[in-house]
């Protein structure tokens, strides 16, 4: 296919143009940055000016896309200002998804947020591991920004029957280097409670948006995207007596599996992940 990648420079946005690229595909990364390069255009994608130019061609970069992929975005909370975050994100999701419908594009694939799910968790998860089939839960403006984002390709998805629109709820993105941190977690079960201890490697998080493109159906699904498992050592039913002691298990689950459940992305994608932190830890004496 040939694919837009929007926020293509970015720490998730780097794996994911590689992946898709090793796989065959055309790509351009549209981001506000980056190093200079053939595969790179860069653009304000809150300008739908811009947006909409780009999509449909850039003079000897390409003529126009079989499918959007969109993770250009302020990247989490008080990195900057609300107000700031709530406009540029909001505002650049509309510009890409609506520069894609009228260029006819009808495959799309972005960047939700595990925060949807109630991050970070100061009220208590209604149930675990937590799903897709609970109401959205935001707790922050970047938050609400990835809530509305849903809402808003739940309409246009109904607008368009034939459009595909998938919003992939990513975990904490981590890259091997990251890993030498993780063995310093368990000393303190509460300094990753805040997404119950989930994470997804990048590889993996280009993986999700490969099986993506793929597989997903005409309408609007969300799909949580994590790792398989936690970055604790400590098991699971341990961490949440200890964090979370009136939370039910809904099932019974394996003692470091991941309590931000990938089975729909599983069953529906053919999502599976290949990478743990605990393939780069170091022996414990």
């Amino acid at each position: 296919m040939r694919i837009v990648v929007t926020g293509g420079s970015g720490k998730l946005g780097r794996t994911v143009v590689r992946r898709l690229t090793e796989e065959g595909h055309e790509v351009l990364n549209l981001d506000r940055a980056g190093e200079k390069s053939h595969g790179l255009v860069l653009i304000d994608l809150t300008d739908y000016g811009q947006v909409i130019d780009a999509v449909l061609g850039v003079d000897d970069r390409h003529s126009g896309f079989d499918a959007v992929v969109h993770l250009g975005a302020i990247p989490a909370p008080g990195l900057v200002p609300d107000v700031a975050t709530f406009h540029n994100n909001i505002l650049s999701t509309y510009n890409v998804f609506q520069a894609a419908r009228r260029a006819g594009i009808r495959r799309l694939v972005y960047a939700s947020s595990e925060t949807v799910l109630g991050l970070p968790f100061e009220i208590d998860p209604p149930y675990l591991p937590v799903d897709e089939e609970y109401p959205a839960r935001p707790e922050s403006t970047y938050s609400l920004v990835k809530h509305l984002e849903e809402q808003m390709a739940i309409q246009l998805t109904r607008w368009d029957t034939a459009l595909s629109i998938t919003a992939l709820r990513f975990s904490n993105v981590m890259d091997p280097e990251d890993y030498a941190a993780f063995p310093a977690f368990d000393s303190d079960a509460t300094l990753r409670k805040w997404n119950l201890w989930g994470y997804i490697d990048g590889r993996d998080g280009a993986q999700a948006v490969l099986r993506a493109l793929e597989n997903a159906r005409p309408g609007f699904e969300a799909f949580i995207i994590a790792a398989a498992d936690t970055v604790m050592s400590r098991p699971d039913t341990e961490l949440a007596a200890e964090v979370f002691p009136g939370v039910e298990f809904r099932r019974p689950v394996g003692a470091n599996e991941t309590l931000l459940s990938i089975d729909k992305a599983r069953r529906m994608l053919g999502y599976a992940p290949e990478h743990s932190w605990r393939d780069h830890a170091e022996p414990r004496p």
